[in-house]
């Protein structure tokens, strides 16, 4: 992280030391708020209005006012990248419910917060995108939808980090979450596909899983491909028997896994599909999205 990065906090672009938040901030206080993590690559932000219009679906959906506009934000967000002067990273842009009393009532905050962080990110190490990934199944399971819908990015991050540190401890990269029926939802912070004698799928919406904006891009690939991919409910056993398995995220990009609870996946090498995907989702991050208007 540069230390002279520049931070955008509620209308002004100010240096780190000076981006603060209240201690009275329910975003802190209870994991209050919503948040995007966004791509820049090659002086583009991908897919930025996809990006942004799930930040207000998902803000709406928690009874959550922005308080700048569709507009406003896309170039809040342009300026900060421009700002800090980053062709490639990532952007960070949080919503928090803002300052208010101890207590739970988010009608006694009176206003939002808004915070851009535009910086760098390396989620893996190069080894894990040439060798692919080992994962484990999370004993922590994703919340039933009725408790909190998966579509929300909410800054209560606190299920996928339990199970993050399960994959942790246990010498994983990464883990797969189950539903509260024992079926694959996504991992701690990805998407995941398999591969079965050339079909792609993936778990549905409805298991638990995020509808992801490089989920998205990865489906319309296959679509291009000529390869469909199908949403359709998956069991443990049809990873451990998939022929590829790969996982796909904001910051991870598209990455192979080789091996699942001590299972090799395939021949335990990331698999031919997965590499042409790779290779395919970097060349549409490096030619599209929207530009940044540096001076």
């Amino acid at each position: 992280m540069s230390a002279n990065l520049l931070i955008y906090l509620d209308g002004k672009i100010v240096p780190e030391s000076e981006a603060k938040i209240s201690v009275f901030d329910h975003g802190l206080l209870y994991g209050d708020g919503v948040f995007e993590g966004i791509r820049i690559y090659n002086g583009r932000v991908f897919r930025l209005t996809e990006h942004l219009k799930r930040l207000y679906d998902c803000a709406r959906a928690i009874c959550l006012t922005i308080p700048i506009s569709f507009e406003e934000m896309e170039k809040a967000t342009l300026e900060t990248v421009a700002a800090n002067k980053l062709t490639d990273g990532y952007i960070r842009l949080v919503i928090t419910r803002g300052v208010g009393s101890l207590g739970l009532n988010p009608y006694q905050c009176p206003k939002a917060s808004v915070i851009i962080i535009a910086s760098t990110i390396a989620l893996y190490p190069q080894e894990r995108y040439e060798k692919g990934l080992n994962l484990i199944t999370c004993g922590t399971r994703r919340p039933n939808s009725a408790a909190l819908s998966p579509q929300v990015k909410s800054l209560n991050y606190l299920n996928n980090i339990m199970a993050k540190i399960e994959c942790l401890q246990a010498g994983c990269d990464e883990g797969i979450m189950l539903n509260d029926q024992g079926l694959v939802a996504e991992c701690t912070g990805d998407n995941l596909f398999i591969v079965k004698n050339g079909k792609v799928s993936t778990p549905p919406i409805s298991s638990g899983a995020l509808d992801g904006i490089t989920r998205r891009a990865v489906i319309e690939i296959l679509a291009d491909m000529g390869i469909p991919c199908a949403e359709v409910p998956m069991t443990r056993f049809d990873i451990y028997t998939a022929d590829e398995c790969f996982l796909t995220g904001t910051a991870a990009e598209v990455i192979a896994a080789v091996q699942y609870d001590r299972r090799l996946i395939g021949d335990g090498t990331p698999g031919k599909l997965t590499n042409d995907l790779i290779v395919r989702f970097k060349a549409l991050a490096n030619s599209t999205g929207t530009p940044v208007p540096y001076s």
